[in-house]
């Protein structure tokens, strides 16, 4: 089956991408790096031509220019379930996210909301929406900017005084359920949360992946107005930031429960099973290397894609 991918060439739909090679499937990669908007027409009907499916796994987690929540998320997905029924795809499966939800004053959290309720509203086709937690694996932000930063700082502050929990789930684990979600009848017009098999506190997560990296920094919590400034900073000052505001709001809530409904659990068989331990997270890590002139919005070097 041809298998169009939004966000193809990002973190998530690389890995769908590999995993429907791997079954004999042909995935089409639509990004901004392969010169399709989400929002444009034209690249969607060129993608979604003799496709079966759709994995809408494009998306942000800070607004830069005129990549805003309100595009990306809400007219981004408007413009995908036009496409699918222009092209005559059936089936688009929605990655959105575990918290998302309307009334919570974060543009992050409402407009991942109101594109589930688009999916959801869109009965002529087959949608599956499903809200993945914390992700983690080659390629992601977790691993990446945590080992990046264990390599640059002697000291880490954690967010707050009081835990906060997360259940880290594995890149290739939620990739399996959404390539499942493109044939599975059991998913057809239903919404999901995917989360890990192990809860954690936020700090144990962290301390997990600086063993992994071989780095010991201090830990030392941080009162939440710091984080605030520091994800300000680093949104104005780095092609991929250490933290954004986005990110901040979702590790002060806790990732561990969804939000917003209706929201059912996988069945059985597609249930996450791999666990966040050492072999796991050295899986995913990048080279050992800190954060260099190149990360910074005022660089002229190529910054690595988001």
């Amino acid at each position: 089956m041809r298998v169009a991918i939004t966000g193809g060439t990002g973190f998530i739909g690389g890995l769908c991408a590999a995993l429907l090679r791997e079954r004999g499937d042909e995935p089409v990669l639509l990004s901004r790096r392969t010169g399709g908007a989400v929002d444009d027409p034209g690249a969607l009907s060129e993608a979604f031509a003799g496709a079966g499916a759709v994995i809408h796994a494009a998306g942000i987690n800070r607004e830069i220019g005129d990549q805003t929540f309100e595009r990306v998320h809400v007219r981004g997905t408007e413009c995908v379930l036009a496409a699918a029924r222009a092209a005559g795809v059936r089936r688009v499966v929605l990655v959105s996210f575990l918290r998302a939800r309307p009334g919570t004053g974060s543009p992050y959290h409402e407009s991942k909301w109101r594109a589930e309720e688009l999916c959801r509203a869109a009965l002529d086709l087959e949608t599956v929406v499903v809200k993945p937690g914390v992700v983690y694996g080659r390629g992601d932000h977790m691993l990446d900017h945590l080992s990046r930063a264990f390599h640059t700082f002697p000291v880490f502050g954690l967010v707050g005084f009081r835990p906060r929990l997360l259940r880290p789930l594995a890149g290739e684990d939620l990739a399996r359920v959404l390539v499942a979600a493109v044939r599975d009848p059991r998913l057809s017009g239903r919404t999901f949360s995917v989360l890990g098999p192990e809860t954690l506190t936020l700090e144990e997560a962290v301390r997990r992946v600086a063993r992994a990296t071989g780095r010991d920094p201090l830990f030392v919590p941080l009162p939440i107005l710091v984080h605030r400034a520091i994800a300000a900073i680093a949104e104005r000052t780095m092609k991929v930031p250490l933290v954004s505001r986005a990110q901040l709001r979702i590790l002060r809530e806790g990732i561990t429960e969804a939000a917003g409904g209706p929201i059912e659990e996988l069945p059985e068989d597609l249930r996450p099973r791999r666990p966040f331990d050492e072999a796991s997270i050295r899986g995913g890590l990048p080279p050992p290397e800190g954060f260099r002139r190149a990360d910074l919005l005022c660089s002229n070097a190529k910054g690595r894609p988001s």
